[in-house]
């Protein structure tokens, strides 16, 4: 295949699909990692992509977001790690917040049946599989239900968040980077997220690592606000260490 048609691919899948990485332009168009980094370079100088840590993102990132239901199976082996992994870290606590988003709604798949937590949550689907398959007790925060995540949004859940004291929260984030921090496409998500950072007493930040390097339109913290990232072993352990120095400890599962 010419280096014309792969890019013409390239640009076509990863805007439906809003992330591609290399190593499946190079299974899908049977060429070398190295010819897959070189063409997401050159569509990079066109302006084509935004090119992060093993892959790309259509330059219209900002703007885009994918589905919930297609998130969830995106890298699922990986968002179990992360889920065991960080559920592991919540030691005595009696009240977590557990964030909307795909990597979280995996992670409650796993959630201890413990009775004696109180989950805080703003995403449905997490809230009913915890109340189905634990002892805890279950608080949504009210608010507009945003479709994309079927999760509660706007000042009517931040104010609900507001009130409480909260253990530990698990939250995650559309993009996370050195220079802008935790990121997300909508302020009103970004509204809950900022809240929950401020009402919890310990902070886990769980992404997979196709989320670092990458940017969205909304920052609501920065790295040294939390302090623990719960990733998985596709993120480098260079790349790790540059994440501590900031502050947090880094655990790859």
């Amino acid at each position: 295949m010419h280096a014309e048609d792969r890019q013409r691919w390239i640009v076509a899948t990863v805007r439906a699909e809003g992330r591609l990485d290399v190593s499946r332009i190079a299974d899908e168009l049977d060429v070398s990692p190295e010819t897959a980094r070189r063409d997401l370079g050159s569509l990079e100088r066109l302006g084509l992509v935004r090119r992060v840590h093993g892959g790309a993102y259509p330059v219209e990132r900002a703007r885009f977001e994918i589905t919930l239901a297609t998130r969830v199976h995106s890298h699922l082996a990986e968002k179990r790690r992360i889920g065991t992994a960080a559920l592991a870290l919540l030691g005595d606590a009696e009240s977590v917040f557990v964030d909307e988003g795909s990597t979280c709604q995996v992670l409650a798949e796993g959630f201890p049946a413990s009775n004696r937590l109180t989950v805080i949550t703003s995403a449905l689907a997490t809230a009913s599989m915890i109340d189905a398959n634990t002892g805890a007790t279950v608080v949504v925060l009210g608010g507009r239900l945003r479709g994309k995540t079927q999760a509660t949004v706007d000042h009517w859940a931040a104010r609900m968040l507001r009130d409480m004291v909260v253990d530990v929260a698990l939250i995650g984030a559309n993009g996370v980077s050195l220079r802008h921090g935790l990121t997300t496409p909508d302020p009103a998500v970004a509204a809950v997220k900022t809240q929950a950072v401020e009402s919890a007493r310990r902070r886990i930040l769980v992404a997979d690592h196709t989320k670092f390097g990458a940017d969205s339109f909304c920052r609501f913290a920065d790295v040294r606000d939390v302090d623990v990232i719960v990733t998985d072993t596709g993120l480098s352990a260079a790349t790790a260490t540059r994440y501590q120095l900031l502050g947090p400890e880094v655990v790859r599962a």
